[in-house]
């Protein structure tokens, strides 16, 4: 296993190092979030209209598990940082909505199923109650405002 080195761009925290998988050919599989943009509000510019749903408030950030806003970029900006980080991208695979309820989906099955199997563990209440939050939360926030991707990247 790899892992990128640390970024920081202007405006930008700094990114932690992400675990990434070497290939035969040596390009780098990336697992990486991204701020979607809000297909509802294609009549406004899209970064505004993100970063006027996202901030209003703090709830979306907080609902999307983001501190602030900088947590993430939209698709185009993440691309472009990797390139400034002296990569090329060669491959991507971006997860559709429904892609990603099943994904999503599956984790509530698991622990739903995780609980029933251990119900008097030390875990079951806060599996419990993360079991109950989640499916409201992903659909009112992660589903609508963030997407997710894998990206294979190669050295210059």
């Amino acid at each position: 296993m790899a892992t990128l080195p640390a970024m920081s761009l202007t405006r930008r925290p700094v990114w932690q190092p992400v675990s990434c998988h070497l290939d035969r050919r040596g390009s780098r599989r990336h697992y990486r979030s991204f701020w979607r943009r809000a297909s509802a509000r294609r009549d406004r510019p899209h970064r505004r209209a993100l970063l006027a749903a996202v901030t209003a408030d703090g709830r979306c950030c907080q609902g999307c598990l983001a501190g602030s806003i900088s947590d993430f970029l939209l698709l185009p900006e993440l691309l472009a940082s990797f390139g400034h980080l002296g990569y090329d991208v060669v491959e991507m695979v971006l997860a559709d909505q429904d892609s990603w309820d099943r994904y999503e989906a599956a984790k509530w099955l698991t622990m739903r199923r995780w609980l029933e199997a251990n119900p008097h563990d030390e875990f079951a209440k806060d599996v419990r109650a993360k079991l109950t939050s989640e499916p409201e939360r992903y659909a009112a926030y992660t589903r609508e405002y963030l997407g997710w991707g894998v990206f294979a990247l190669m050295a210059r």
